[in-house]
């Protein structure tokens, strides 16, 4: 996900990069822009927004510097504990903050479909599958669990079933089955650059905003 932040980064004329932070290095400077380690993220220039995919150990530090900056957050880390997402909404009472488990728009709409589905479907079984790479840590994905959100506001009770193969980019299947037939709504991700491009575009639109727990929705 850094790597294709990177990327389109650099093909949005109204976007700078100022830093790119990550555990490990493979130069100072790459493609012009500074690269620091985790441990030196006090370090990075002023920004504007961070935009942030790592991992829950890293989370903490990243919203911090936010704080301390009066900066913006953008966050695609999932797997936060309950401290990690409460310390989130308290962050946005100060700094504007935009949190998604997935920054693709089909999975927005899909959100919508899941909850107006369980809704007008009461009764019927609701089983979420999703399918990643063999690197993905957390199991269901903060997608699945999103997804599983949307299907109880609407009155469901999800199920989850977790598979990790090969290079799966990100599959989400939410079934819901009635007697004699069964609905299946389903969102495939082929390339991982869905969720850069969604993210470099939420950064754009929370940049200068007022403080806030912002949705995708909100920013699109």
């Amino acid at each position: 996900m850094g790597q294709a932040l990177l990327r389109l980064a650099a093909l949005e004329p109204a976007v700078v990069v100022v830093g790119a932070v990550s555990r490990k290095l493979d130069g100072r400077i790459v493609d012009g822009v500074p690269h620091f380690l985790a441990s030196e993220l006090a370090g990075v220039p002023a920004f504007d927004v961070a935009v942030d995919f790592s991992l829950p150990e890293g989370f903490d530090a990243v919203l911090g510097l936010c704080q301390a900056r009066g900066a913006g957050l953008v966050s695609g880390t999932t797997g936060l504990s309950v401290a990690q997402q409460a310390a989130l909404a308290a962050a946005a009472t100060t700094i504007p903050v935009a949190w998604a488990s997935n920054f693709s728009l089909g999975v927005a709409v899909l959100h919508d479909l899941v909850e107006r589905a369980a809704r007008a479907l009461p009764g019927w079984d609701c089983d979420i599958v999703e399918a990643h790479h063999t690197r993905k840590l957390d199991a269901p994905s903060g997608t699945a669990l999103t997804l599983g959100d949307a299907a109880g506001a609407g009155g469901a009770t999800p199920r989850y079933a977790s598979l990790r193969a090969g290079d799966i980019v990100g599959e989400h299947l939410v079934q819901f089955a009635g007697q004699g037939e069964r609905l299946e709504l389903v969102h495939r991700a082929t390339n991982r650059d869905i969720f850069a491009r969604g993210a470099l575009h939420v950064a754009r639109r929370l940049a200068g905003r007022a403080p806030g727990l912002y949705r995708i929705a909100d920013v699109l």
